[in-house]
């Protein structure tokens, strides 16, 4: 199902800024957390524990990650309550595999850098759900918008917690209420309100870096899109993850293409593939297509133009957020 909202009018004539969540987050925290539990009561499944659930992740972020990517070490009888809240959160696949529990509830997707500019720059609430094809994990596949201008700069918790971590440190985009405002109030020292044309700065400057865009979902999130992540492989828990043998990330849904014919040997796309799918051999390095998630960060380095992205019918759907809103109302601007 697809629904697809328009508040630009809503917008015009909106509501002052005593009413405005954007407004009471930098006041006391109770209006942030009454519009998430608000929200979360409007989701099927969403239940009392999810929203504790919900409060302790964005509550004490850092903590949570930091012990999630093994830079903190947490007192025995902290491990065993998490291990019974991991449990109790989200039940293993059908695998058995303990670690899957772990991609099932909180996951990325792979961005072009064009995608991810297009989440950051919506002009009009967007509801999207079942997006299996998409997003291919059984929970937290929704993309819903409300007030999308709203965007947060946040510290990154990945990185922050190495010791020596990639600069700089706020590169995570939180999109959109009731996200947006709650972490702005949890995080006043380490997040600040950004326009989206920033947003979009942030995100060019982190591909020409060469890290990743990652739109991620998280079960206890209200089960849906809430950030937008610039990944790089040394400090991203998710790449970790994945490194592990954990699926935490979606392919983008394109897998690189070389022509051997412009290649130059010069190694660049082999030095930048932030996911080591690509290996030099003779006259032109091979794609591990397995592990390409056909993020684009080889072709933005290839000065050849010998690396290309194709359409890989076996991976997920690209999360292109223009065609999936066309998909609902195609006669649009027609």
């Amino acid at each position: 199902m697809v629904q697809h909202e328009n508040r630009s009018a809503a917008r015009l004539s909106g509501p002052g800024p005593q009413d405005d969540p954007w407004e009471q987050a930098r006041g006391t925290a109770r209006p942030s957390w009454t519009a998430f539990w608000s929200e979360g009561r409007r989701v099927a499944g969403y239940s009392l524990f999810d929203f504790l659930h919900g409060y302790v992740y964005a509550r004490w972020t850092y903590l949570y990650i930091g012990l999630g990517v093994g830079e903190r070490k947490a007192p025995g009888w902290l491990r065993a309550a998490i291990g019974a809240i991991a449990a109790l959160v989200s039940q293993p696949a059908s695998t058995g595999a303990a670690d899957l529990r772990h991609a099932r509830g909180y996951h990325g997707k792979v961005l072009l850098l064009d995608q991810a500019r297009q989440l950051v720059r919506v002009e009009e609430d967007v509801c999207l759900t079942n997006l299996e094809h998409v997003i291919p994990f059984p929970v937290a596949r929704d993309i819903v918008l409300r007030n999308p201008d709203h965007i947060v700069a946040l510290v990154c918790p990945c990185r922050s917690a190495r010791e020596s971590p990639c600069l700089p440190l706020d590169v995570c985009l939180i999109v959109g209420e009731p996200f947006a405002s709650l972490v702005l109030q949890e995080h006043r020292q380490r997040a600040r309100p950004i326009s989206p044309a920033e947003a979009e700065r942030i995100l060019e400057e982190e591909h020409a870096r060469g890290h990743v865009q990652h739109a991620f979902f998280k079960d206890a999130m209200l089960g849906r899109f809430y950030a937008i992540c610039n990944c790089c492989p040394c400090c991203c828990g998710a790449m970790q993850s994945m490194r592990s043998g954990t699926p935490m990330l979606a392919s983008s849904g394109y897998v690189c293409v070389v022509a051997e014919h412009a290649c130059l040997a010069c190694g660049a796309c082999e030095t930048a593939c932030p996911f080591g799918a690509l290996v030099w051999a003779q006259p032109a390095p091979t794609v591990d297509a397995e592990r390409c998630m056909g993020c684009g960060v080889c072709v933005s380095a290839c000065e050849a133009g010998a690396l290309t992205l194709e359409r890989d019918p076996a991976k997920p759907a690209p999360l292109i957020l223009e065609h999936l809103m066309a998909e609902l109302n195609p006669g649009a601007g027609g």
